[in-house]
């Protein structure tokens, strides 16, 4: 589940220019942007709204339709704000809405290892875009690990780190039997191999 910290940021962002020509992700753009405010990510304090913007950039690139690059920019939207799921139904439709509902984790599950399987049971169970969108979400946390540990040699020996990285490593396997020998499964088994082989610390992770 994602956690940013909230405290004081730059809320006046600008678009980016690969929502050009997209009117649909920008509205996403502009809803996460305002919902996000405020939010800091864990890796370098920067703006949460990176993380979103990210996600959809990595699906843009990818060649996926605006709605799965919509649903990318607001892939947090329901754990880390508190926009509801019908909210999200009416600004966006039931598609858009969809997707976002298929990667959100259920809080009321509170065994993080339970919630994570569930998670990606539920994942595999919503389709190939909902797993696109998902698979970029992790590609994108792998590379904030990295961000990370670099500043801060003994995060990768923390507890919770190995936690998230087996589930990193068990969404990879089931993303392949979803997506099969797709880019974006390629470049998230990449980044989990250079995260093992490549560490920014002296210190390599283990357990992956």
């Amino acid at each position: 589940m994602s956690t940013p910290t909230t405290q004081r940021a730059p809320t006046g962002v600008r678009r980016p220019s690969y929502l050009g020509g997209l009117p649909t992700a920008s509205a996403a753009f502009e809803f996460m942007a305002e919902r996000h405010a405020g939010q800091l990510r864990e890796a370098d304090a920067a703006p949460f709204l990176l993380h979103p913007l990210e996600v959809g950039a990595l699906l843009h690139v990818f060649g996926y339709p605006e709605h799965v690059v919509a649903a990318g920019l607001l892939h947090d939207i329901l754990e880390s704000s508190d926009t509801a799921a019908v909210e999200l139904r009416m600004r966006f439709g039931p598609v858009i809405a969809g997707l976002v509902e298929a990667v959100s984790e259920n809080p009321a599950l509170h065994d993080p290892v339970e919630r994570k399987a569930r998670l990606r049971g539920q994942v595999a169970a919503a389709g190939a875009e909902a797993g696109a969108v998902f698979a970029a979400d992790k590609l994108a946390k792998v590379r904030e690990i990295r961000i990370r540990a670099a500043g801060d040699p003994g995060f990768a020996r923390d507890a919770a780190l190995r936690q998230k990285l087996d589930h990193y490593t068990a969404s990879r396997w089931m993303l392949e039997r979803q997506l099969g020998d797709h880019p974006v499964v390629r470049a998230l088994t990449f980044e989990l191999e250079a995260l093992q082989l490549l560490p920014p610390s002296a210190r390599p992770f283990t357990g992956l």
